[in-house]
């Protein structure tokens, strides 16, 4: 399976608006910051809006897409659900895999029903028969880091109707907190040396290609209003091992600062933005494209 998966480094370039990209949840959901004040996305955060789409198989976005993925819908169930039922997941693996061998694992039905898990790995294989199995995924994202130091702003949300017995209106102390303008940028990698263990095929893989573009876009909210995936550089290399380290990738579409590097950003103008690989890299690599451009 893994031999025709291809080695990919991509690279998201994702601007925030009066949006809260992630919340933390230590911080009484602040946008994630660090002590320097650059912004972070976790990829947790952004793996969850991939499986969130994909899980409503009645969405018109599912009913939508190719009919190659329609036609697979019993291998694309979640495991990292919402509300998940822990146990019964380890029930159901623990009965799939009874005789713990590579090849045997590779064709229980416990791998093939599950995308996410043959893309990211999972934390269900860790003791008993199945130690060993699938901990570590053949796709990985990095956390996204916000180019310059961004600004939080907070408000208090009111409710016209009051939900406490006696008063009139209603009041969230605080509750609104948003990133006024930033703009991260989120790694990410397929590594074909994982794939044979998760039993991850080139029809997953293209699945994740079709859901990126949407990751924002179809999953908004009313704290989350205004989140652009502005770039989705998928890069794929000349062989298996890779043919370009990754950093020069990052750092040849990485949008710059024009001015003011160490002030928030207010507008997308504020960045240089980077639409091409500079010919000397673009010529050590199999193609370099950008999923945004539907």
């Amino acid at each position: 399976m893994s031999d025709t998966i291809k080695r990919v480094t991509g690279l998201l370039i994702i601007e925030a608006v009066n949006s809260n990209p992630n919340g933390d949840p230590d911080r009484e959901s602040d946008p994630r910051q660090r002590p320097n004040g650059h912004g972070e996305i976790s990829p947790v955060s952004f793996k969850r809006k991939l499986r969130d789409l994909l899980e409503d198989k009645d969405s018109p976005f599912f009913t939508n897409l190719p009919q190659q993925f329609q036609d697979r819908k019993e291998e694309l169930y979640i495991l990292e659900s919402r509300g998940r039922d822990r146990p019964a997941v380890q029930k159901e693996m623990a009965a799939d895999t009874s005789k713990f061998n590579q090849d045997e694992f590779l064709k229980s039905s416990f791998v093939t029903k599950y995308w996410d898990a043959r893309l990211f790995g999972n934390t269900f294989l860790e003791s008993g028969a199945a130690k060993g199995f699938i901990k570590t995924g053949a796709v990985q994202f990095g956390v996204g880091i916000s180019i310059s130091p961004i600004s939080v702003v907070r408000y208090t949300n009111t409710n016209k109707s009051g939900v406490q017995e006696g008063k009139q209106q209603g009041m969230a102390q605080l509750a609104f907190r948003v990133v006024e303008h930033g703009v991260y940028v989120m790694p990410f990698f397929v590594n074909p040396n994982f794939a044979y263990k998760t039993g991850c095929k080139t029809e997953d893989i293209d699945l994740l290609k079709a859901l990126i573009p949407y990751a924002y876009d179809l999953t908004k909210s009313a704290i989350r209003p205004d989140v652009r995936l502005r770039r989705a550089w998928w890069i794929e290399h000349q062989n298996i091992l890779g043919s370009c380290p990754d950093y020069k990738l990052f750092e040849a579409l990485t949008p710059t600062r024009k001015e003011n590097l160490s002030d928030p950003s207010t507008s997308w103008n504020d960045y240089e933005d980077k639409t091409e690989l500079p010919k000397e890299i673009a010529d050590k690599v199999e193609s370099c494209v950008d999923l945004m451009a539907r």
